[in-house]
């Protein structure tokens, strides 16, 4: 495989103006809003559809946990798509690896809306939806990390926070497109849902990437990659290199993404389920009170984002981290009064808090590596804390049903995962690198 990347002067770092910076960052956050569209409505069907569906020779706890382990199974492949792409993105360039994972994730949600179900042909459904949810994990895998690398690398670095943070917008973009698509369809008649009206938001991921893909083929190759290649210091396996020279930074990267990817799912995927599921709220409120959460997810981003120019992104972690934590049993004992308001704020903050950590994740990640191994440690550390947390729903569900329904144990879940990410946070903050790269 050849580099078309046209190489620059060595040791020469190109010019990077704001508005260059900013034409990327909307690119890579164009993509990204596709990406997480396509992995929040798996999350969201496993918690509404996929467990009725899909699993139905199951009693009705049983098949939701299945339909969460089948949610879970993206996140456990996104260390291996992180560790594929990871490889093209420090070898070849950041550009070809995000084309490819937009390509493979809008086509695998767009066929998950053409699966047939259970009912039509039995064990084969769950396989393929598995076997779908594989796919979208692999290329989830090297997405994230390929569109912030890209990114905070056209960013002139007094401003890496809020390109971050613009990248970290695509997250509650992709939720409130996901859940409005689901708060629509949920309109329909429960007959004419279950027959093909949940299908449609899946199968609106095939124009989504037709728009997504002709904004990120326009897209430039890195500037400091394009350095890189000139001063021949790119690594020739990332991966290796990365464990063998910063697998303490990788460590400290997986701390600093658990809230963020872990604490986002306990309040959105198994909060819907254990509403609608355990509790009996109406699962139109419980969906509306995750788009309402949307909203406020992309203000609190914008803010964090540019407060971590200012106070560093490790700090604004453990500020989040130790929110959430705080305010964890406050925030169920909200929602287990079945008041619709009360479960709206409490879903609301809950995210609003784990963002201030979720929103400076790029910006922290991306500092901890250097240029010529940072696209495989952004997406390993990113990814193995989503692999670790992916499952965190179904462990809740699983912890739920062992205690007859008793929400303490998902608080403390939430409570365990966010100490993890304050410390991460902490070290994170310290351990933070300069844009030097290494010439081997």
């Amino acid at each position: 495989m050849t580099n078309p990347t046209p190489e620059v002067p060595p040791g020469t770092t190109p010019p990077i103006s704001g508005g260059d910076a900013a034409r990327v960052a909307w690119a890579a956050f164009v993509g990204t809003a596709l990406e997480w569209y396509d992995y929040f409505l798996f999350g969201t069907a496993a918690a509404l559809v996929f467990n009725r569906l899909f699993f139905t020779d199951l009693d009705a706890t049983a098949a939701t946990l299945a339909a969460f382990a089948t949610f879970g199974v993206g996140f456990a492949a996104r260390p291996i798509g992180a560790l594929a792409f990871g490889y093209i993105g420090d070898r070849y360039g950041r550009r070809p690896a995000l084309l490819i994972t937009i390509v493979m994730i809008g086509c695998a949600t767009g066929l998950i809306g053409l699966l047939p179900d259970y009912l039509a042909i039995g064990i084969a459904a769950p396989i393929m939806l598995a076997v779908l949810r594989l796919l979208q994990g692999l290329a989830v895998g090297g997405e994230w990390g390929g569109a912030m690398t890209l990114a905070i690398e056209h960013a002139p670095i007094e401003k890496r926070g809020r390109f971050a943070a613009l990248i970290q917008i695509g997250s509650p973009v992709g939720t409130l497109i996901s859940s409005g698509a689901f708060a629509l369809v949920l309109l329909m008649p429960p007959a004419v849902f279950d027959a093909w009206g949940w299908r449609l938001p899946f199968l609106l991921a095939f124009p989504l990437l037709g728009i997504a893909l002709y904004i990120r083929l326009k897209v430039e190759e890195s500037p400091i990659f394009k350095e890189l290649v000139a001063l021949e210091a790119r690594a020739k396996v990332p991966a290796l290199d990365l464990f063998r020279r910063a697998g303490g930074r990788l460590a400290v990267a997986v701390a600093a993404a658990m809230l963020g990817v872990g604490g986002f799912y306990l309040m959105t995927t198994f909060v819907v389920s254990y509403g609608a599921n355990t509790l009996g709220v109406d699962r139109g409120l419980m969906v509306n009170a995750t788009l309402i959460a949307a909203g406020v997810q992309i203000v609190v981003t914008v803010f964090a984002g540019r407060f971590a120019e200012r106070f560093g992104p490790g700090r604004m972690t453990v500020v989040g981290a130790i929110a959430t934590a705080v305010a964890a049993f406050p925030l169920f004992w909200l929602i287990d009064t079945r008041n619709p308001w009360a479960i709206i704020f409490a879903v609301t903050l809950g995210i609003a808090l784990l963002t201030i950590a979720y929103a400076v994740t790029g910006a922290l990640l991306t500092e901890l590596f250097p240029p010529e191994l940072r696209y495989s440690g952004v997406a390993l550390g990113y990814n193995i804390a989503g692999a670790i947390t992916g499952f965190l729903p179904l462990i809740a569900t699983a912890l739920l049903a062992s205690t007859g329904g008793a929400s303490w144990t998902a608080a403390l879940l939430l409570i365990f995962i966010s100490l993890i990410t304050a410390l991460g946070g902490l070290l994170g903050e310290r351990l933070r690198v300069h844009d030097k790269p290494v010439v081997h």
